[in-house]
């Protein structure tokens, strides 16, 4: 199966999620066109996107005139716009895109859209309250979801974990959760080991279920 990780990409609608897909994409060295339907905001953009056109991509020729067909992987990002989200994600689809991924800004927009045939549907603003919502309500550092079940936090070592191996203080058996990598306070982050001894002030890389890795921050 062929690399495509470096292909160029095709973002259309340049809203906050699409611009700053576009240009973190850019700046990590990937080609990409940008496209949007207002001329104000390809401006606004175009000195620091390469490829930033206006076009109405609800309109297939469109598509073809921009060489979207010779693109194995788009982004959809326009939301509030719902009728030209699913229409352009349509398009895509029957141009045979190879990976289309598209954003929701709700769970049935997201099933229409991954019916139609998005291979890749984000929620940002859904997935980034509800990690706001887990650190401000709790004493994690950091949130990062993995699926339903499962999460990676960056937290404080409880202290019955300092001071001692962790192959002594078993946080697999004790608390249903794996140290995966320690970071010392104004050190660098380095991989965990049962060798590893945690002190006060390291921020720590805690995986499992959900459910576990709420309950080892909270006992921080």
């Amino acid at each position: 199966m062929a690399d495509t990780r470096h292909d160029p990409v095709v973002v259309i609608g340049l809203g906050r999620f699409g611009s700053a897909l576009a240009l973190e994409l850019t700046a990590r060295g990937t080609e990409v066109l940008a496209v949007d339907s207002r001329a104000k905001t390809v401006q606004a953009l175009s000195g620091q996107l390469t490829h930033c056109v206006t076009a109405d991509c609800t309109d297939v020729e469109a598509l073809h005139q921009l060489g979207v067909p010779e693109f194995s992987r788009a982004v959809v990002g326009i939301g509030t716009d719902i009728e030209s989200s699913i229409l352009v994600t349509s398009l895509l689809s029957e141009l045979e895109i190879e990976t289309i991924w598209a954003k929701a800004i709700t769970r049935q927009h997201g099933r229409i859209l991954e019916r139609i045939g998005a291979h890749h549907v984000v929620f940002p603003e859904h997935d980034m309250g509800e990690r706001v919502a887990h650190l401000v309500s709790s004493s994690m550092l950091d949130y990062v979801e993995l699926d339903e079940d499962h999460a990676l936090i960056k937290t404080n070592p409880p202290q019955r974990y300092v001071g001692v191996p962790l192959r002594e203080t078993r946080p697999r058996s004790r608390s249903g959760v794996t140290i995966v990598a320690v970071q010392p306070h104004n050190g660098e982050l380095t991989h965990a080991s049962a060798d590893t001894v945690l002190n006060y002030g390291d921020a720590v890389f805690v995986l499992g279920r959900i459910q576990d890795v709420e309950r080892f921050a909270e006992s921080t």
